[in-house]
């Protein structure tokens, strides 16, 4: 079985990012939301890394990113949206194609609620799924997510209109369920 290390993106992740989003963009794009063509160049990616560090600098993310044994990236994870007010964020996760049914998808969101918890003191995470991506809707169900209200609308999956849920953890219970 491979390892694997979930940490906090850096600058340095720019060049191995877009060669992960390079190799894995036809299977990300079958179950999940295009990113726009510019997205794809160095200069592209070197944006969207400055742009997530510097909403991290501010406490509004945390970026993560997953890599192998042998340090290349194999997978991101993210809470997204912040708000340390409400006491809440977003989680969202993107694994490689090759990576795919690995428990590498459990195991990063189980690293966001530890992060949400122990780092952010949050109570609250969010995340939204397409009907129909069973993969991650296991995934938030096997880390107990309940799904909530039907968002219309949610994303366009190649070409197409689709809908998705709310789903939901509660920290406090998550935490409850960790000492068990």
């Amino acid at each position: 079985m491979s390892t694997h290390t979930i940490r906090t993106l850096r600058p340095d992740d720019a060049a191995p990012l877009l060669a992960f989003e390079q190799a894995n963009r036809a299977w990300f794009e079958r179950h999940i939301d295009r990113r726009p063509d510019d997205f794809y160049s160095i200069d592209g990616v070197h944006a969207h890394v400055a742009q997530f560090l510097d909403q991290h600098a501010q406490g509004r993310m945390h970026p993560c990113v997953i890599v192998d044994e042998h340090g290349q990236l194999i997978g991101r994870a993210n809470l997204k949206d912040i708000d340390r007010q409400l006491g809440v964020a977003e989680v969202g996760y993107r694994i490689g194609e090759q990576q795919a049914g690995k428990g590498l998808a459990t195991a990063a969101l189980h690293h966001l609620i530890a992060l949400a918890q122990d780092e952010w003191q949050l109570q609250r995470l969010c995340a939204c799924a397409i009907d129909g991506n069973a993969a991650s809707i296991s995934v938030l169900e096997r880390c107990g997510f309940v799904q909530g209200v039907a968002v219309p609308d949610i994303a366009i999956v190649a070409g197409n209109v689709v809908d998705g849920h709310a789903y939901a953890l509660e920290l406090r219970a998550a935490e409850q369920g960790r000492h068990r």
